[in-house]
């Protein structure tokens, strides 16, 4: 392999203009209508979502539509500028069905024939941002092997209270059944993340309509899994900056014996491993996105080594943020507790740490995890 080569086949991990001005939007919405209290404030309603945000998001901002090609309306971007808009959502723990219907539910769709009206209409709805679909499986569900079937209650599906469609794969193909027929019962879960509601969904057989045969089905679930647990880290990685720039401003703040708790030597080695271990996401999480913009060979292992890592990083800077803002970060009224349960729900989203580990040892070709998946 040539120097230019190599250079080409390198994934360029900077952020471009186009990706910085996206951020830039979505955090000024983010700032006006998702701030802390109006999060804790939906959380304790028992209905996370705000409609008119997710329209903002949608359609002023364009979000809905960015993985979505140009001719069926869509904004024809990639995964990197995705990835942005999930930073943001993931910094705000913002209450809104990006991730399972713009990515999961939007990639699958892809997955199948475009060209089908039934297909590029669906995608053309959700380009819009009038309607919401999430793909019926439950979110543990890890992005390798044969993705499950529904059977005949599915959970945790995340988001599926408020959608209006559901992507339901059966052993013959799958279908699009409206969340509002008769034969589709949900049932909402408790759920440790209170912005991201869960439930169980059940439909009954025969309902729906028909997208795809079972390979083309399968190969479309496939994609959607990935895409959902490569730009998942990219939510793990705006969770963990938030949680530790919010850490450093307080402990800067925070006086003892008449100094800040940042100056002291202990704290400081604390949050500088942090900040290496977030930079080190930074660098999985953009790794991955730019392999699935790509469509690289190596997207599946830049996945998985995202998938493996990202999650725990997420959590720990969660815990040292409630830890290290002492008394203040165990109340209710600070968002760091948002921030926590939104990190320890991820970790088990589209598999767990361990089932990442495990396909990096076999995408690489190296000896399994010994012991049993976390």
């Amino acid at each position: 392999m040539t120097g230019e080569d190599a250079a080409a086949e390198t994934p360029d991990l900077l952020y471009t203009q186009t990706e910085e001005d996206l951020r830039a939007s979505v955090r000024s919405l983010l700032a006006d209508r998702a701030d802390p209290a109006a999060a804790l404030a939906r959380a304790e309603s028992g209905d996370p979502y705000d409609a008119g945000l997710w329209d903002r998001l949608a359609v002023s901002v364009g979000a809905a539509g960015l993985l979505v090609p140009e001719d069926l309306g869509g904004a024809g971007a990639s995964h990197r500028e995705a990835a942005v808009v999930l930073e943001e959502l993931g910094r705000a723990v913002t209450p809104a069905p990006f991730l399972t219907s713009s990515v999961v539910a939007t990639e699958t769709l892809i997955g199948c024939d475009t060209g089908l009206p039934d297909v590029a209409g669906l995608l053309t709805a959700l380009t819009g941002g009038a309607r919401t679909a999430v793909l019926a499986v439950p979110l543990t569900t890890a992005p390798y092997g044969d993705p499950p079937a529904a059977g005949a209650a599915v959970r945790p599906v995340a988001d599926a209270v408020r959608a209006d469609v559901l992507l339901v794969p059966r052993e013959d193909g799958l279908y699009a059944v409206e969340a509002a027929d008769p034969a589709v019962t949900r049932t909402p879960l408790t759920p440790l993340d209170l912005t991201r509601p869960l439930a169980e969904v059940a439909v009954a057989p025969g309902a729906g309509l028909r997208l795809a045969d079972a390979a083309t089905a399968r190969a479309a679930v496939r994609r959607g899994l990935r895409a959902g647990a490569g730009l998942l880290a990219s939510e793990q990685l705006g969770i963990a900056e938030w949680c530790l720039a919010e850490t450093v401003r307080h402990t800067g703040e925070r006086h003892q014996f008449n100094r800040p708790v940042g100056s002291f030597q202990a704290l400081k080695h604390r949050m500088a491993q942090l900040w290496v271990e977030v930079v080190s996401a930074r660098a999985a999480a953009r790794n991955a996105a730019a392999a699935l913009a790509a469509d690289s060979p190596e997207a599946g292992l830049a996945v998985a080594v995202a998938g493996a890592y990202c999650g725990r990083v997420a959590v720990r800077a969660a815990e040292e943020c409630v830890q290290l803002h002492g008394g203040i970060g165990m109340t209710w009224e600070h968002p760091a507790h948002l921030a926590l349960k939104r990190a320890k729900a991820d970790e088990a989203a589209f598999g767990t740490a361990g089932h990442h580990k495990e396909a990096v040892a076999r995408l690489v070709d190296l000896p399994a995890p010994a012991g049993p998946l976390p």
